[in-house]
């Protein structure tokens, strides 16, 4: 046994205790895991159960509210990544953090490069990616190529590398696989099996069920904040894990479905859409008066589908039809003008959506002002109105029009950056995860508004983390996975339990049946 092995059973390290909130918001409440080492533990939850504000706490990137944590039962607590660090523990995130005009080499070892008389050491540099490259499987990336230059599955590999060569007692996978080949998950695996039988402790966290049933040793289930159960892999079904991952009340109202009649042709047609490794096969309809949901965990091609169709991507593929007629969307101008009228809510509001300095006012009338100008000059009195009718419509809680948007409510932001694209009077109208972050109050305000929208005939494609609103808001759901709809729910089989066993590409029939 070697010296990062736990000593019979004792876990090495252990989390007691754990909250964590933002503001209002529960992320971790009395929150506990403990980690052996020489065993690979899944952590498995839906969106927002509260895995990555745990990891982010474990890796030292957020600090705690309350609780403890204990390695080899002493007990530590990290202030930043570089301290956790120090204490053997590594992350690799779905989330790259190289520098692409940087080297491998330079990535790998940029926190701490050996050092020569003050100055890197170049050989010892190329020496420690070559060897942490090795260990992860990846001997055939140079460590002087650009990382730049190299495709998107092999700079998740230098990523691993990266956390190798810390040389860690304790490897956290963030979604580590999602960017990899077939060819390269397989190099992971036998990687992750041989770092098992050298003692580390391995936490790893997919949404992938196929991969959790070969790889790991052990789960443990966290819903709403709280880790509700945990076992030996391969003892439970499927459904019976499905069932754990959603056993919560729905809190959200909603607004009643209407009745709808499917023979309208759809106002937005896409047929075997595709982008890069990351779309295939699209193909879907959204007829006037519909909120169609996009299902499926976070990061399986939902967020690229609603870029790709609002002209933001280059290079897709396939067909894109509006009102029947085939359509070239080259570019967000193309998407929202007249004809086709098209709008695009996104998700980070601060960064996408407004203009933080600018005013309330300003805000507003920005994506409309070709709409509210008459030769180059802006009808102030027809600006006023506009604002006055969405302010109104939204219930938008300002002191005046004329402050810095950013000085609003996060619930009030959104509000803003869905009524300055309500000032274009949309017909189709994109959403991508446009509650998150905001209070249940304002969340049931843009429920209800979503259903007027629709029941004014606009086409909405949404998309959400949070399988309550799904549920709730959609008339139909189409599950992604690996970038592809794997199925589409409808009516009454609009379920959580559905939803989530479509995510986790759990057998149908084996949910349906349990």
């Amino acid at each position: 046994m070697t010296a990062t092995q736990s000593q019979g059973g004792t876990p090495l390290f252990r989390m007691e205790g754990i909250c964590k909130r933002y503001g209002g918001v529960r992320a971790l409440e009395d929150a506990s895991l403990a980690v052996e080492g020489g065993r690979i533990h899944a952590i498995l939850g839906e969106n927002g159960a509260g895995k990555s504000t745990l990891i982010k706490i474990m890796a030292g990137a957020v600090v705690p509210d309350e609780g403890r944590m204990l390695l080899e039962d002493r007990q530590v607590a990290f202030r930043s990544p570089a301290q956790a660090a120090r204490a053997g523990i590594a992350c690799v995130f779905q989330e790259l953090s190289l520098i692409p005009d940087l080297s491998v080499a330079d990535n790998i070892s940029i926190s701490n490069p050996p050092r020569r008389f003050g100055l890197i050491d170049r050989t010892a540099q190329r020496r420690l990616a070559e060897e942490a490259l090795a260990r992860a499987g990846a001997e055939d990336i140079h460590p002087r190529t650009l990382v730049r230059d190299l495709p998107l599955s092999r700079r998740q590999m230098v990523e691993i590398a990266k956390a190798l060569a810390w040389k860690p007692r304790i490897l956290i996978l963030d979604e580590a696989t999602s960017a990899l080949t077939a060819g390269d998950v397989a190099k992971v695996f036998a990687v992750l099996r041989r770092l098992r039988a050298e003692g580390l402790a391995l936490l790893y966290i997919s949404h992938r069920m196929h991969e959790i049933t070969e790889i790991a040793d052990e789960c443990t289930v966290f819903r709403n904040g709280r880790n509700v159960a945990s076992y030996a892999a391969g003892t439970r079904s499927g459904s019976e894990v499905v069932e754990m991952m959603i056993g919560r009340e729905v809190s959200g109202v909603f607004p009643p479905k209407p009745q709808r009649h499917r023979e309208s042709p759809p106002v937005l047609a896409c047929d075997r859409f595709g982008w890069s490794d990351r779309l295939h096969d699209i193909t879907l309809k959204v007829r006037p008066g519909e909120i169609v949901g996009l299902g499926g965990l976070d990061g399986q091609g939902q967020r690229e589908l609603l870029l790709g169709l609002f002209g933001v991507l280059r290079g897709t593929t396939g067909n894109v039809s509006i009102d029947g007629v085939a359509t070239s969307i080259a570019s967000p101008g193309t998407a929202r003008a007249g004809r086709i009228g098209m709008a695009l809510i996104p998700e980070d509001r601060k960064t996408e959506g407004l203009m933080q300095p600018m005013t309330v006012r300003e805000n507003l009338s920005f994506a409309a002002l070709d709409q509210l100008s008459a030769r180059g000059v802006i009808d102030r009195d027809k600006e006023e109105r506009a604002i006055d009718e969405l302010v109104r419509l939204l219930a938008i809680k300002a002191a005046s029009l004329d402050i810095p948007v950013g000085s609003l409510s996060g619930g009030n932001q959104q509000k803003v950056v869905i009524a300055k694209w309500l000032m274009r009077r949309p017909r189709i109208i994109l959403l991508n995860d446009p509650t998150r972050g905001i209070d249940v109050g304002t969340k049931q305000e843009m429920y209800q508004l979503l259903r007027r929208l629709a029941d004014a005939d606009a086409a909405i494609l949404f998309y959400s983390t949070d399988y309550d609103e799904l549920v709730g808001c959609c008339d139909r759901v189409l599950v992604l996975y690996d970038g592809r709809i794997v199925r589409e729910l409808e009516g009454a089989g609009i379920t959580e339990r559905a939803l989530v066993a479509s995510a986790l590409h759990v057998d149908a029939q084996a949910e349906a049946a349990a």
